[in-house]
């Protein structure tokens, strides 16, 4: 497998850093209420761990150990206020929902992770699509459990869409006609709904193992079909 497809394997799926790293946990349960917040914040921490993974990456060589961590916070950091103030500047609203964890990403051990464990040893290309890809796992897990809290604790999907893309997506908004569950947007169903997206994500990851393709492939002994 070349280096492209096992860094997309990687952050997508075989190395996620929600589901198997367990990382960024307070931002991803504390905001998971809507798909809207998921997908604002998830989209923020896309965009500052790619440009940090690409400047870090582009720096490697002038840094050395006792100045590459330093510098790295400093580069996160300077992202994510970027981000803060565009979000202040341009979806106020959102960033009234979700601004307190925006500031948290700068210490989200993600970032911190992907920057010295990759950024800091790879080239510029390699580190891009690493931080792309951890960042977009990251990202598409924060919308599946967004999804499911707002349908099982409100009963609607895409409400307060507007609050990204303008009073246009009010429309987006579908009404399931079901009665919410006050416990799917309480800080104990968004523990128990991870809980459930973790056990689902480790039994498909168990089954394709155990599949008699993949256990052909890793014995290196071809599969024999029976007429």
């Amino acid at each position: 497998m070349s280096q492209v497809k096992q860094i997309t394997r990687d952050g997508l799926w075989q190395n996620n850093p929600a589901l198997v790293q367990l990382l960024g946990l307070c931002p991803l349960l504390a905001v998971s209420n809507t798909v809207a917040n998921s997908l604002g914040l998830g989209l923020v921490t896309l965009v500052v761990l790619t440009l940090s993974n690409l400047l870090v990456s582009s720096l490697r060589g002038q840094l050395n150990s006792a100045t590459r961590l330093p510098a790295q916070i400093l580069i996160i950091a300077t992202f994510v206020t970027c981000a803060d103030i565009l979000l202040q500047s341009y979806w106020y609203e959102l960033h009234q929902r979700i601004g307190l964890f925006v500031a948290l990403i700068v210490t989200n051990c993600t970032l911190l992770a992907r920057a010295e464990s990759f950024a800091s040893r790879h080239p510029i290309r390699l580190a891009t699509l690493d931080g792309f890809m951890m960042g977009l796992g990251f990202l598409l897990v924060l919308i599946l459990l967004g999804g499911v809290r707002e349908v099982l604790g409100q009963g609607t999907l895409l409400a307060d869409m507007h609050l990204l893309f303008g009073d246009s997506a009010r429309a987006w908004k579908i009404s399931l006609g079901t009665p919410g569950i006050l416990l799917a947007v309480l800080p104990p169903g968004a523990f128990i709904t991870f809980g459930c997206l973790i056990a689902a994500r480790n039994w498909l990851a168990q089954r394709d193992e155990t599949s008699p393709t993949n256990a052909a492939k890793a014995s290196n002994t071809p599969l024999i079909h029976r007429e």
